[in-house]
């Protein structure tokens, strides 16, 4: 499936990412679920991606389309390059706080006709560093603390276990996971602060994790970054995280 409306422009040396350091707080991404999703928002994004190959100098290029059922996805090269036989690591950001990383023991083969263009496995596993610009505090297990907000007919209420100016966290059974990906924008989201503060602004996901609980099994972090929200609103919000870390 093309991906050609709204993308960026053709990616520069300029936009490369470095990659992960070994030892920084990254997590492991395995769901193959989330890993396509995450794929095809870079794609629909047109997102730069930056490749390592083995012994050669980065290069850059974008994600032209992926293809679920052929556990496959076309990457477009900025320039005309071979590359190395070997380990590939690509890199590419994810919003402007996260960046996703993966690495693919084959080369691909080159799509007949499209001397760029190189058709590659779906990784298994990626990496994922989330970046916070801003210090999120967990919320407390008194009071209510939730999300509210109807997505393509349905409404959803979901529990918020961290926030901050900049972004929440919502969590999510594997089921209500399924129906967001990176890059969702979601409108008109009722953040309950407590038992009589509530805040309204829009939500873009920018990071999806899954992880165990003991007595809930399992479960999605979904990472929101706040898009769109009033004057009147961010002060509301910095007053409700004033109040929660006086009570620390």
């Amino acid at each position: 499936m093309s991906t050609n409306n709204l993308r960026k422009g053709p990616p520069k040396l300029s936009d490369a990412v470095a990659r992960i350091a070994p030892n920084t707080a990254s997590h492991e991404m395995s769901d193959a679920f989330q890993i396509v999703d995450t794929l095809s928002a870079l794609a629909q994004d047109g997102e730069p991606i930056t490749v390592y190959p083995m012994g050669q100098d980065f290069a850059m290029a974008r994600i032209d389309a992926v293809d679920p059922d052929k556990r496959s996805f076309i990457l477009d090269l900025a320039e005309d390059l071979i590359l190395a036989e070997g380990t590939l690591i690509l890199v590419a950001a994810l919003g402007g706080n996260a960046k996703i990383q993966f690495e693919l023991g084959s080369n691909g083969s080159l799509l007949p006709g499209r001397a760029r263009a190189v058709e590659l496995p779906l990784p298994e596993t990626c990496l994922v560093l989330n970046r916070r610009a801003e210090a999120r505090l967990e919320s407390p297990l008194s009071g209510s603390y939730g999300a509210r907000f109807v997505l393509l007919g349905k409404e959803f209420e979901l529990p918020l276990y961290d926030f901050s100016l900049g972004g929440v966290g919502l969590r999510a059974t594997p089921e209500q996971a399924y129906e967001f990906y990176v890059g969702k924008k979601i409108e008109g989201v009722e953040l309950e602060l407590g038992p009589s503060l509530t805040v309204i602004a829009d939500l873009e996901v920018r990071l999806l994790r899954p992880f165990r609980t003991f007595l809930l099994g399992q479960q999605v972090q979904v990472g929101c970054r706040i898009s769109n929200i009033s004057m009147q609103m961010k002060q509301r919000l910095d007053r409700a995280l004033s109040k929660v870390q006086l009570t620390r």
